[in-house]
């Protein structure tokens, strides 16, 4: 199948235009004329991903590997030492980052993830009414992402409504109307103003919010003629 005719589907299953003005979705490495031989599925990239692929493989990733300002191509450098590993292989690279989280990949985490019903999703943000014991709920999320800890601000002993955004998405802070947000990459001075806002903040990882990705695009891949296979994306953190 054409990298362009994928191309051409993803862009009707989620818009590339929806992505914000900073980000870099769409066609990254390859050429949409080519041939794709399988597709694999994943957050991110890594090196041992690329050595296990074979050739004319198309990568459809969260996160886009070249992102920012890449000024460079030094070949012991990141990102350009998985480039020229995936150039030798005719490897192609579509990113699906935030016109994906805005589509589908928030509400799929907060309905399907989460087990919030009744959802109501409006850009990058998901929100919930209903009636939880802080401790039992923040329990509940802990389970369903894998999450040992959370770090939280502004504790509240009741929640009435909660919102969540996943990847990093206190900046978001403002426009959310709710007890409780959930998000990843919370720093100090987000904190800081959830607490004069009188809102709760829970930090849920970017990683660990985001791993849903594959398992949220790849039934909508079931039909094309190609196989789409979904690699195991690893957190770049490890904590001990």
């Amino acid at each position: 199948m054409r990298i362009g005719e994928i191309l051409e589907f993803l862009d009707g299953l989620s818009p590339f235009e929806l992505q914000e003005a900073w980000d870099n979705s769409g066609l990254l490495v390859g050429d949409a004329r080519d041939e794709a031989a399988r597709i694999v599925l994943s957050v991110d990239i890594d090196e041992a991903m690329i050595d296990e692929a074979r050739e004319n493989t198309l990568f459809i990733l969260h996160h886009p590997l070249i992102f920012g300002k890449l000024k460079r191509l030094v070949w012991s450098e990141y990102p350009a030492n998985l480039l020229r590993k995936m150039i030798r292989k005719n490897h192609a690279l579509i990113a699906m980052h935030t016109n994906f989280d805005q589509s589908h990949l928030n509400r799929y985490v907060f309905t399907e993830v989460l087990g919030f019903a009744n959802a109501e999703c409006e850009g990058f943000v998901c929100r919930a009414e209903g009636e939880w014991e802080t401790a039992a709920l923040l329990g509940r999320v802990k389970a369903k992402l894998g999450l040992e800890t959370l770090r939280v601000a502004g504790w509240k002993e009741r929640i009435g409504s909660v919102a969540m955004t996943t990847g990093a998405g206190a900046s978001l802070m403002d426009t959310v109307d709710a007890d409780l947000f959930l998000t990843g990459d919370i720093k100090f001075h987000d904190a800081m103003k959830a607490r004069s806002l009188g809102l709760m903040l829970a930090d849920i990882g970017h990683f660990e919010s985001e791993k849903f990705f594959a398992e949220a695009l790849a039934p909508h891949l079931k039909n094309l003629p190609i196989p789409a296979i979904i690699a195991e994306s690893k957190n770049p953190f490890s904590y001990v």
